[in-house]
């Protein structure tokens, strides 16, 4: 790694630190802070865009608050680095996302000033409400603050926070809105900042409350002079939803102007209370080809910090699952008028631009609003339309109730396309896909399937959409150069019927997904059976019924945990047949699935080849 010049972040072991140095030269800090993040994440990769936009809120809110005694809760946490960095993890930011470094996320317990760990949106203001109560009830005088991004505030539980807040007594909770895509307001201006100052100044706030208790015995008077005062702020600002819920609206404020940013902390710090406070930041912000591109900078590999991320070159072959859903999503989409797509905010990640450009009408992003998607789907279905929805497997988990209530007990022709199914990598455990086997295939009514590859998931997402009933297809993050010129839409397979590839003696592998492909040269080597499963809901009995009668050892393998997982159906099949056959499980292991390399986790979990042909030779002796 590059050596950077950075003395003022040198000195800085933790906000104790941060809190020394006058307010004049926190600029140079953050300029430090920025210019180590470009160099550190470009040499590392990881998240970097969504980081460079809250390096001055960041270092603001340590600035003004006592932290750890104050509590800050990041929602999502992939902005967190600059908080890492301020909080003693400075060297160590370049071991970020790697197998024993730091968290992807903001991870409990990795400092003092982690109480939370945070790898999915729109949790940090109800994980925020939880702690305000505590200081209340304890009867501390900690502060807590809770920072979400207006991207996270599209989902409901923000919402539900903000309005149980909203509802309890004598809270004192500050929510930030990093506001970086300018979605709730136009770009801030002198007047909004000036605006902002009043309504954060601890002399307004005493002035408005002062003259409420003046009025109390005049309700007539009171309850005009409240509505000329809501009317007057809902003309000038954006922040009129805010008021309704309870909280006291300021903003919006440049979250690039680091004494603007520290002056009116101090003053809403003071007013307690429910506080809202809107700050605006450039995702990017410092990094001119992050500013320019964000999204393709939100996650990024290794790249020259001087030269930027180059385009991918074009090639011929599908590169990833993602992409083959997309081409799929745009074929079926262009064969049939009712196909209808839906992400809760993934388009990018799922494959599904193309089809969003081509047919922008029965295309929707619903937000991050998993649940939504689900319920939204389900009218979809019911009016006559046949809704295909992309969505990660970790965030499947929140629309958990909408997999059986809005689909599967209704029957609805609705097929749920599960990306990143399976170890992910670097993310770390709030991202692994490994829970969504377990908790589906319990589900009446939904078939699932699970792709060993790139043509057998066309296939699979044909026969999903055919079938006009709820169907779940999971697939992984990376894919493989299969040709899929040669498919048509017309092809499907037989529900519930697995496939053969190769035949051998005495031990059988049972494969449930892309994780075939490893283990074929493997099964050659040993002349063992390999048999692609295809299907998890309805299993394929006639085929373990024969894998038993003529195999001593069989292998389950599955990319998803084995405690619930389709192994332990296997073997309670198998056994119902033959009670002397021998059936292993393989799978995630009863624990949480940290951060590392795929190869390095499917390793550390007996899932690589291997592993798994060491298994073999065990029983083949």
């Amino acid at each position: 790694m590059q050596e950077l010049n950075t003395p003022l972040l040198d000195s800085i072991k933790s906000p104790k630190d941060l809190r020394k140095l006058p307010v004049d030269e926190l600029k140079f800090v953050c300029q430090e802070l920025r210019e180590y993040i470009i160099n550190s994440v470009s040499k590392t990769s990881g998240h970097l865009a969504s980081g460079l936009a809250v390096v001055e809120l960041t270092t603001a809110l340590h600035y003004v608050f006592n932290t750890p005694d104050d509590k800050i809760i990041f929602d999502v946490g992939h902005q967190a680095y600059p908080h890492k960095v301020l909080t003693g993890h400075k060297e160590e930011l370049q071991t970020i996302r790697k197998k024993g470094g730091l968290h992807a996320f903001v991870w409990r317990g990795e400092t003092e000033y982690d109480l939370l760990s945070t790898g999915h949106a729109s949790t940090s203001i109800g994980s925020a409400l939880g702690l305000a109560v505590c200081e209340r009830n304890l009867k501390t005088k900690n502060k807590v603050v809770a920072v979400i991004g207006d991207g996270a505030l599209s989902g409901g539980a923000a919402y539900e926070a903000l309005n149980c807040a909203g509802g309890t007594k004598d809270l004192d909770l500050i929510v930030i809105l990093n506001d970086n895509e300018m979605s709730i307001s136009e770009n801030v201006g002198s007047v909004s900042q000036y605006l902002a100052s009043i309504l954060a100044s601890p002399y307004y706030v005493k002035f408005v409350e002062g003259g409420k208790k003046v009025l109390e015995k005049l309700p007539a008077i009171k309850s005009l002079a409240e509505k000329a005062q809501e009317h007057a702020k809902g003309m000038l600002l954006p922040g009129t939803l805010f008021e309704e819920l309870g909280f006291n609206y300021i903003g919006p404020i440049d979250g690039h102007d680091l004494p603007s940013l520290v002056s009116i902390l101090n003053n809403v710090k003071q007013i307690g209370g429910l506080q809202f406070v809107h700050v605006v930041t450039k995702k990017g912000k410092g990094y001119i080809p992050a500013e320019q591109n964000p999204t393709k900078y939100h996650g990024v590999p290794t790249f020259d910090p001087a030269v930027g991320i180059s385009d991918d070159e074009k090639v011929d072959s599908i590169k990833s699952y993602s992409d083959v859903f997309g081409k799929w999503l745009c074929d079926m989409g262009k064969a049939d008028e009712k196909l209808v797509a839906i992400t809760p905010a993934m388009p990018v990640g799922s494959g599904m631009c193309e089809f969003e450009k081509a047919y922008p009408d029965r295309f929707f992003d619903v937000g991050i609003a998993e649940q939504h998607s689900m319920i939204f789907a389900s009218g979809l279905a019911a009016g006559g339309l046949h809704p295909v929805v992309g969505i990660y497997s970790s965030f499947l988990q929140r629309a958990y109730d909408g997999l059986i209530h809005d689909m599967a007990i209704q029957d609805l022709p609705i097929v749920v396309a599960v990306d990143r199914a399976g170890i992910v990598g670097p993310d770390g455990p709030t991202h692994q896909g490994i829970f969504d086997i377990a908790f589906s295939r319990c589900i009446p009514n939904l078939t699932i399937m699970c792709p060993s590859d790139s043509k057998e998931q066309y296939l699979l997402l044909n026969t999903a959409y055919k079938l006009n009933k709820p169907a779940l297809i999971r697939y992984s993050r990376d894919g493989d150069d299969v040709a899929l010129n040669e498919l048509s839409l017309d092809d499907t397979v037989q529900i519930g019927k697995a496939k053969t590839v190769m035949t051998g003696s005495k031990v059988a592998i049972l494969c449930f997904g892309s994780l075939l492909s490893s283990v074929k040269d493997v099964c050659k080597r040993n002349n063992t059976t390999l048999i692609d499963m295809r299907f998890i809901k309805p299993l394929d009995e006639e085929c373990i019924k024969g894998v038993v009668m003529n195999h001593d050892t069989v292998i389950t393998l599955e990319e998803g945990v084995v405690m619930g997982g389709i192994g332990q159906e296997v073997m309670s099949v198998a056994h119902s047949i033959r009670n002397d056959v021998k059936v292993i499980n393989l799978g995630i292991s009863d624990q949480f699935v940290m951060e590392g390399k795929r190869s390095e986790l499917l390793e550390d979990e007996k899932l690589d080849a291997k592993s798994i042909e060491n298994l073999i030779k065990m029983y083949k002796e």
